[in-house]
């Protein structure tokens, strides 16, 4: 009964064909997330305050959005129009590049609206140059070592959060004004008045929902299939 819903494995140089159910689940929980992922980015960016929310807005939203389209489209041109040899590799191969940009975008509003620390000014462009390196290594080695396709998106995923190492307040400059100024003592209370009140906390926390909840799922299942189907 599983083998109507997914194919035996394959070897680890040869590509996994999915069934009609895998599919048809593939365009429909990529296609879902399009219109949501335009909405969640429109509001951050009018929430934006600043040029830095603003670009942070941009570069989230057309990373988040991308990763839905493109791999929207690799699905469904690789379900109906298998047929399209070349146009169904190049968009497989693009599905797998814009995962490395969609982490870079994801980590974007974080590293250039927050207080990290010195390393945070090095991981702002450091990041981009991974995403870079992902991409080549996808355009020469797609389908040939998944797992070191996988390492890769692991390593990208977890490596620009080592500039928490590096901070030193777990609150910005602001935040700590912002608390002086409305007499915020209580420290049970710190975290939900910040959120509820401080504009920039809500920008930051709209850009975390919308990336745990849509995006970074998503990538991830992708990142673990290419384990599972080795």
């Amino acid at each position: 009964m599983m083998t109507e819903f997914m194919n035996h494995r394959v070897p680890a140089h040869k590509r996994y064909q999915p069934t009609e159910y895998e599919h048809a689940a593939n365009c429909a929980t990529h296609a879902l997330w399009i219109i949501p992922s335009i909405l969640g980015s429109s509001n951050l960016y009018f929430l934006s305050d600043d040029d830095w929310e603003t670009i942070s807005a941009w570069i989230y939203g057309l990373g988040l959005c991308g990763l839905f389209v493109v791999s929207t489209m690799f699905h469904t041109i690789s379900w109906k129009k298998s047929h399209l040899r070349m146009v169904e590799h190049c968009l497989h191969m693009f599905d797998r590049m814009v995962i490395y940009f969609f982490i870079a975008a994801s980590y974007a509003p974080w590293l250039n609206l927050r207080e990290l620390g010195p390393w945070a000014s090095h991981m702002r462009w450091l990041v981009w140059i991974m995403a870079s390196v992902g991409t080549i290594y996808v355009f020469f080695f797609h389908e040939r070592y998944k797992l070191v396709e996988l390492l890769c998106y692991v390593i990208m995923g977890f490596f620009p959060a080592l500039v928490l190492l590096s901070m030193q307040s777990l609150f910005t400059v602001e935040d700590l004004e912002y608390l002086e100024k409305h007499k915020v003592n209580e420290k049970p209370c710190i975290s939900c008045l910040l959120l509820q009140n401080n504009p920039k906390i809500q920008w930051l926390q709209t850009a975390k929902i919308i990336g745990i909840s849509h995006g970074f799922r998503q990538s991830g299942i992708q990142s673990l299939g290419l384990s599972l189907r080795m």
